[in-house]
């Protein structure tokens, strides 16, 4: 089953009940972020906030599921790219999903917590997944199923070692990238790479999801919206974090997402080492033998044009032909106007870049550093005799 990498229109009627707060704004309609706060008034404010102390932000749009049953890792194990059947309690991981040449068509988040997986993917995503995945089933013994879940994620530069739950039960966070404990009445507690290092998203029951919003304030965390967490993860990233059916399209597959390569210790989301799964060919053959035909890049925007001259799918030309296509587009508190796009990787990183007629460069950092030779290609050669 293949699944659309940018659906046209998330139709959702989800509406956070953190809406309802002092100050909060929704995002735009067209926004894959709408349903939840964009931002309480203050956006570059809240950004800043993030740097200096912590802030929480409401992410409860997007899909959970959870899956059950004594093979659940060694099922999962057969069909996405990390490796994750050797996952202890109170670990986890980020894994894709790809289709039989290669595109990615899921990004998840797992945690292996008191014998059940915690999932959660992109808003929109959870169904396809769930039918994916049962689907898969057999004979296993593992139950995937939709799960009433909701993230909230708690990021910044001065974390708190721990929160007061709403039953007023102390809750140690854990420590060590992916690491998970289960909360106190549902849910679990994970520790993230990103958006910023250290960040801990809460899985909470939707029943609790305000509970455990003040809980975070209680302990000297700001409210921040999607806005926030975009420009965190755009600008704070290295490498970048790409997002599924936003920095993507159809045809991505992992190697264009460079973060998303590696073990769960590289805090990737593919294991270059382990067996078989569906698109694992590409995935193989790319890395041996060649290099993704695009790259994901950071670009500085020229924002004397208007704050919303760049929106996410446009296209990026340079000498007048077209190179690739913007994904996030976001204005961060220090670098001003910046987004993520796939470009062409045969694009020069001092290229000048046209977008609708606003000028872009790409951020010298974010641009691949294609040297020294690669193993499969050495090996080729020595066969043909020609090393």
């Amino acid at each position: 089953m293949n699944v659309p990498a940018v659906p046209d229109r998330i139709e959702s009627d989800y509406r956070s009940p953190i809406l309802d707060r002092p100050g909060a704004v929704d995002a735009d309609s067209a926004s894959p972020d709408v349903g939840v706060p964009f931002h309480y008034g203050d956006p570059l404010g809240e950004q800043r906030a993030a740097d200096a102390g912590a802030v929480i932000i409401d992410r409860s749009h997007r899909d959970a599921l959870t899956i059950s049953g004594a093979e659940r890792l060694t099922w999962l194990e057969g069909f996405v790219s990390q490796h994750v059947s050797e996952l202890s309690d109170g670990e986890g991981a980020e894994t894709l999903v790809l289709d039989a040449n290669g595109r990615v068509e899921h990004h998840a988040l797992l945690s292996d917590v008191d014998g059940t997986v915690v999932v959660d993917t992109e808003r929109g995503r959870g169904g396809p997944l769930l039918q994916f995945l049962t689907k898969m089933v057999f004979w296993a013994d593992a139950a995937p199923v939709e799960a009433d879940l909701a993230v909230l994620t708690l990021t910044g530069t001065s974390i708190p070692e721990a929160l007061t739950a709403p039953d007023g039960t102390d809750v140690t966070l854990p420590v060590g990238d992916y690491a998970s404990v289960a909360l106190p009445g549902g849910g679990i507690a994970r520790r993230m790479p990103w958006p910023l290092n250290g960040a801990i998203d809460l899985v909470v029951p939707r029943s609790g999801l305000i509970a455990w919003f003040d809980a975070a304030v209680a302990v000297g965390a700001r409210p921040a919206g999607s806005w926030a967490f975009e420009a965190l993860r755009v600008a704070g990233t290295t490498p970048l974090r790409g997002r599924l059916g936003v920095d993507t399209d159809e045809k991505t597959i992992p190697h264009e997402v460079s973060s998303w390569i590696g073990a769960v210790a590289q805090q990737g989301a593919v294991h270059l080492d382990k067996g078989c799964y569906r698109g694992q060919e590409t995935v193989s053959r790319v890395h041996n033998l060649g290099r993704s035909p695009r790259v994901l890049v950071r670009l500085q925007l020229d924002g004397s044009v208007g704050d919303d001259s760049v929106v996410t799918g446009a296209e990026v030309r340079a000498g007048g032909r077209p190179v690739g296509r913007v994904g996030t587009v976001v204005q961060h508190h220090e670098d001003g106007p910046v987004a993520l796009a796939l470009l062409k990787r045969a694009v020069p990183a001092d290229a000048e870049l046209d977008i609708d007629g606003v000028a872009a460069s790409i951020d010298p950092d974010t641009f691949p550093q294609d040297t020294g030779p690669q193993a499969g290609r050495e090996a080729v050669k020595r066969l043909r005799g020609q090393a």
